[in-house]
C-alpha cells in the first residue's frame, strides 16, 4: 500500500525499519522530513538518492520516497544523519486533527445507532421513552376495535353467570356488602385452547362500566433482568390510581409456572416476576376494588401459591361446550350470515361432539366460503357438511390417484368399520364414510352420537374398541394380509384398553386400582423425572390384560363379519361406485339386502345378526 504525499502526489512506499537502516549504511538518502505521529513515535519521510529495486509488499519496485517509522530521536540519532549527509526538517503533522474529528465521528455514530435501536424497539407505541422498559405494557378498553358483551357468548353459561356477578359487585358493591360479603380479588378462567376464555374477559371489559387493563402474560418478559418485577409493580399502580378497575392477564401461565430448582440451579427471572405478582395481589399492602381475571390452558403447572383463595378468589372452568351450548354458539356467529331453509343447526351441534368454539366459528366461515366459491346467495346445509369434514377430517385430495387394489383395500377397511357400527347396538350412529383420501387418511367413516356422553360404560367402551378394529379385520377376511392403514386404529384401541385396565379399573384381573402415572410435568420443582408407580412384574400383568383385551375384541369384530360378509361385499360394491355413502343410504342398501335374502331364502334368512341376536329391522334401524 502506499500513499500520495500532498506536494507533487509521489507514491511514497512504508518499508520495515531494516529496510531504513540498511538505506543508512549504503549512504543511499538524500534527505528527509520528520512527523510526530499519533502513535507517540515519528514518521521518517525519506528521499532517496537514486531509485532502488526492491520487495515491498509481496512485488519487486521501483522505490524512490519511502516512509517508516522510528521509536526515539536523539542527539545521536542527528548526528548520524549529519554523518551520512541527509538534510532533514521537522513539520507538524497535519493528521492530528483529523485522528480528533474521526474519534467524535465515532462517538457521535455510537450514539445515533443506540438512538436508533430504541426507536425501532418503541415501534408502534410513540408514547414510550428509551427509559420505559419498565413500564407496564396495558391496553385499555378504549384500545379494542369491537366491543363484546355477554350476548355475543354463548356455551358457557356458568361462566357467564360468575362473571356477572363480578360486574355486578363493580357496579353495586353495596348490594353485596350489606351482608358482609367481600368482593374476589381474583378469577381464574380455566379451559382448553379455544373455548372462550379471552372472549368472556372481553365479554366482561364491554359490560362493567369501570376501568379495564388488559395485558398478556408473555409481555411481563423482556431482555433485561428485572423489567418483569417492574412492570407487575406498574400494572398495579395504574390499577389502584383508577379502582375499582379490572385487570386482566391473558395467559397467565407465561409468568405464574410454578417455582422450582429444575436443572441448573440458577434463579430465573420469570420466578422474580411471579414473586412480584404475588406480593400485589395479596400481600401486605391490599388492592381494595382491584379485581385481576386471568386465563390459562394449563393450570397444572401455575405455582400453588397463585391459585390459593386470597389471590385467585374463584376457578372458573370453560370447558368444551355441550350440544346445546354448541348449537348456541352455531346461532351467534350465524347472526350475520344468511342461511339457506334446510339449515338446521342442532344437526350440525349433535354432529360436532368435542367441538370447541373456535372449531365452530371455523366450521361457519368455512361453509361461508363454500358457499361463495359455487357462487350462492345463501349458506345451505351441504355447504356445513363440506366444512365440518374439512375442519375435522382435512381437505379433500382428489387430485391423489389410488391403484385399483389400493382403492378396494381402503373400501372394505372403511366398510369394516362402518358395518360394525351398523351391527353392534351400543355404537354410535354411522354418520357417513368415504373412500375420498382426506388430509394424512385414505379413507373416514364418521360417527354421529345421538347425545353427549359424560360418563362411559363398559360395553360402550369395548364397542369403540370392535369398531376401531373392524378395518383391520375386514382385511384380514378378504385380502388375508394386514396393510399399515390401521395404524392409528390400533394406537387408539390399544390407548382405550390400557385406560380400562389402569385408570378405570374394569379388568378382573388387574382389579379397582388405578396405575396410572402422574401426568404432572417434570423438572417444575416436583420430579426430574417420570416414576412408575407399580412393579415390574404389575407392568408385565398390566401389558398381558391390555393384549389379552385388545385380542378378544379383535376376535369378536372378525366374527360379526364373517357372518355378514356378503352384506360388507353389496355394501363395498356401491361405496367403490359412488365413493362416499351417508347413514341414511347404509340404511337404506342394508334394508334393500335383507329384504332379497328374506325373498330367496324364506326358510333360512341371510339378514345380518348382531352379538345380541337383533333382528333385521332392528340392525337396520341403529
Amino acid at each position: 500500500m502506499y500513499v500520495l504525499l500532498h506536494s507533487g502526489q509521489r507514491p511514497e512506499w512504508n518499508v520495515r525499519y531494516t529496510d531504513y537502516l540498511s538505506f543508512l549504511d549504503e549512504n543511499l538518502i538524500a534527505s528527509a522530513t520528520i512527523t510526530k505521529s499519533n502513535l507517540n513515535d515519528y514518521e521518517f519521510h525519506g528521499e532517496l538518492k537514486q531509485p532502488v529495486s526492491m520487495m515491498v509488499e509481496g512485488r519487486m519496485r521501483q522505490v524512490k520516497y519511502f516512509v517508516t517509522r522510528l521509536g526515539t530521536i536523539d542527539s545521536r540519532t542527528e548526528e548520524l544523519w549529519r554523518s551520512k549527509g541527509i538534510t532533514w526538517t521537522y513539520e507538524q503533522s497535519d493528521s492530528s486533527w483529523l485522528g480528533t474529528v474521526l474519534t467524535v465521528l465515532m462517538w457521535v455514530g455510537l450514539f445515533a445507532i443506540f438512538l436508533l435501536m430504541m426507536r425501532r424497539m418503541q415501534a408502534g407505541n410513540s408514547t414510550r421513552t428509551i427509559f420505559s422498559f419498565g413500564k407496564a405494557r396495558t391496553r385499555t378498553l378504549a384500545d379494542m376495535t369491537k366491543r363484546i358483551t355477554f350476548m355475543d357468548v354463548a356455551g358457557a353459561e356458568e361462566a357467564k353467570f360468575e362473571l356477572q356477578e363480578i360486574v355486578e359487585f363493580l357496579r353495586e358493591p353495596q348490594k353485596f356488602q350489606r351482608l358482609g360479603g367481600k368482593i374476589p380479588k381474583g378469577v381464574l378462567l380455566l379451559g382448553p385452547p379455544g373455548t372462550g376464555k379471552t372472549l368472556l374477559a372481553r365479554a366482561v371489559a364491554g359490560e362493567a362500566n369501570v376501568p379495564f387493563f388488559s395485558i398478556s402474560g408473555a409481555d411481563f418478559v423482556e431482555m433485561f433482568v428485572g423489567v418483569g418485577a417492574s412492570r407487575v409493580r406498574d400494572l398495579f399502580d395504574q390499577a389502584k390510581r383508577n379502582a375499582p378497575c379490572i385487570v386482566f392477564i391473558d395467559e397467565i401461565d407465561a409468568v405464574g409456572r410454578q417455582r422450582g430448582a429444575g436443572l441448573g440451579g440458577g434463579h430465573d427471572e420469570r420466578e422474580q416476576t411471579l414473586n412480584a405478582l404475588l406480593v400485589e395481589m395479596d400481600g401486605f399492602e391490599q388492592n381494595s376494588g382491584v379485581i385481576v381475571i386471568a386465563a390459562t390452558n394449563r393450570a397444572d403447572i401455575l405455582d400453588p401459591a397463585l391459585l390459593r383463595p386470597g389471590r385467585f378468589d374463584r376457578h372458573i372452568v370453560v370447558d368444551r361446550p355441550d350440544v346445546r351450548g354448541r348449537e348456541g354458539i352455531l346461532k351467534v356467529h350465524t347472526r350475520n350470515i344468511p342461511l339457506a331453509p334446510d339449515v338446521d343447526l342442532s344437526i350440525i351441534a349433535r354432529s360436532t361432539p368435542g367441538a370447541s368454539g373456535a372449531d365452530l366459528a371455523n366450521i361457519v366461515n368455512e361453509a361461508a366460503l363454500f358457499a361463495a366459491r359455487r357462487g350462492s346467495d345463501v349458506v345451505a346445509m351441504e355447504d356445513f357438511e363440506k366444512a365440518k369434514d374439512k375442519v375435522f377430517m382435512g381437505l379433500e385430495r382428489r387430485s391423489l390417484v389410488l391403484s385399483e387394489r389400493e382403492k378396494r383395500t381402503t373400501a372394505y377397511h372403511e366398510m369394516g368399520h362402518a358395518l360394525l357400527g351398523k351391527l353392534l347396538p351400543n355404537a354410535d350412529p354411522v354418520h357417513k364414510v368415504t373412500i375420498i383420501p382426506r388430509g394424512p387418511a385414505l379413507g373416514v367413516t364418521s360417527y354421529l352420537p345421538t347425545e353427549d356422553r359424560y360418563t362411559l360404560s363398559k360395553d360402550y367402551l369395548e364397542t369403540q374398541i370392535i369398531c376401531l378394529l373392524g378395518g383391520r379385520v375386514a382385511e384380514k377376511i378378504v385380502f388375508n394380509q394386514y396393510t399399515t392403514g390401521a395404524a392409528n386404529d390400533l394406537e387408539r384401541a390399544t390407548t382405550l384398553a390400557r385406560k380400562m385396565v389402569t385408570e378405570w379399573g374394569m379388568s378382573d384381573r388387574i382389579g379397582p386400582v388405578n396405575y396410572n402415572s402422574p401426568s404432572h410435568e417434570v423438572f417444575l420443582g416436583r420430579d426430574f423425572g417420570h416414576v412408575r408407580p407399580y412393579s415390574e412384574q404389575t407392568a408385565q400383568l398390566i401389558d398381558a390384560e391390555v393384549t389379552r383385551i385388545v385380542r378378544e375384541l379383535e376376535h369378536r369384530a372378525e366374527e360379526l363379519l364373517r357372518q355378514n360378509e356378503a352384506l360388507m361385499h353389496e355394501l363395498v360394491k356401491h361405496l367403490l361406485e359412488k365413493e362416499t355413502l351417508d347413514g341414511a343410504e347404509l340404511d337404506r342398501l342394508i334394508a334393500e339386502f335383507n329384504a332379497r335374502a328374506a325373498q330367496s331364502n324364506r326358510h333360512e334368512p341371510a339378514a345380518p345378526t348382531s352379538p345380541d341376536g337383533e333382528s333385521p329391522d332392528t340392525v337396520a334401524a341403529s
